[in-house]
């Protein structure tokens, strides 16, 4: 694909995504998609033979990654207190800005569901972003920060699943205290603080 081909294609994803963010799937149609992105319905079906359910698969692979990119580069150095709890703040402040068009939440609730292709896009982001934890854990661990009884892949995946219902309450309600509360509790249970 050119340079050229590559940004237009890119172009629709995006618009996909933003609609999608803003409407859900099942009202986002490719002419709102053409529109958006101002590409007509020949390109849109020249780089998504498969029409809808071909830029469904481009979008959740796009969200996926920025909701690892928005992490980075803490999550990828998870190896002091200062990392954990700068990755803290960093995903709660991203989260804080997309409020309910976040693109973990389009995965979740509308994006990761549409197709088996959809869905292990979203398995896939959900196993990088957990074992991203579990190493981080398992570093500290063997530099003796935090302690060997703690299961590191528990441990990750309480937090993955932590900040997943933390999104999710937050794009029903607006509110942010509780996945602010997830990930307080979580580093809480890493540092070995007791719980009240």
């Amino acid at each position: 694909m050119t340079a050229k081909g590559s940004a237009t294609r890119q172009r629709i994803v995006e618009a996909a995504a933003a609609h999608i963010r803003e409407h859900g799937v099942a009202a986002t149609r490719l002419d709102d998609v053409g529109l958006r992105s101002r590409t007509g319905k020949s390109q849109l079906f020249h780089y998504f033979p498969g029409g809808k359910e071909d830029l469904l698969v481009a979008v959740a692979e796009y969200e996926a990654q920025r909701v690892l990119d928005d992490q980075q580069p803490y999550l990828g150095a998870l190896d002091t207190w200062e990392a954990w709890h700068a990755w803290r703040d960093a995903v709660v402040d991203r989260y804080r800005q997309q409020g309910e068009h976040c693109p973990l939440g389009v995965l979740l609730t509308e994006v990761g569901r549409q197709s088996p292709a959809s869905r292990e896009i979203t398995r896939g982001l959900l196993r990088e972003w957990q074992e991203q934890l579990r190493r981080g854990v398992a570093g500290m661990q063997a530099g003796g920060a935090i302690r060997p009884a703690i299961d590191a892949d528990r441990a990750a995946a309480a937090g993955v699943a932590g900040i997943q219902g933390g999104v999710v309450i937050l794009m029903a309600t607006g509110d942010i205290t509780h996945l602010e509360s997830a990930l307080d509790l979580f580093l809480d249970h890493l540092h070995g603080r007791p719980q009240p």
